[in-house]
């Protein structure tokens, strides 16, 4: 992860989300979750400066999409109990971003915050898009 990449794929999330109509924070982290680029639209959301870099984070520690961590920390899920926490974002918007090749690890996460969940959603993997063509 480098910042150049790292704000190329703000700018491939904020453009979907011209495309979808929302108005969103996004943030990219490395493989520690710490922040390499944040960028927030005009009249985004107050929270998404929170939530962006939260969701990045958690798709980091957990290695995988907070949309489906989400699904596994509700009532009857196998995470149920999994509280949110300062940094730790149980919502749909945040994408792991994996090497290629043999081993496979997370080297770092996009997170998104203001539009709906699959606006999010849709706006997140966007950016991973970038990443997965470097």
């Amino acid at each position: 992860m480098n910042l150049e990449l790292a704000l190329r794929m703000c700018e491939a999330a904020m453009r979907q989300a011209c495309r979808e109509g929302a108005l969103i924070s996004v943030a990219v982290v490395d493989e520690g979750g710490h922040l390499v680029a944040f960028q927030r639209m005009d009249g985004a959301q107050l929270a998404g400066p929170a939530l962006a870099p939260g969701k990045a984070y958690t798709a980091v520690a957990h290695r995988m999409p907070t949309a489906d961590l989400a699904k596994l920390a509700l009532p009857g899920g196998e995470l149920y109990g999994l509280a949110a926490g300062d940094r730790y974002v149980c919502l749909g918007g945040g994408v792991p971003l994996w090497e290629s090749g043999p081993g496979r690890g997370v080297l770092g996460a996009v997170g998104v915050s203001g539009g709906t969940v699959p606006q999010d959603v849709a706006c997140a993997e966007a950016a991973a898009a970038l990443w997965e063509g470097a």
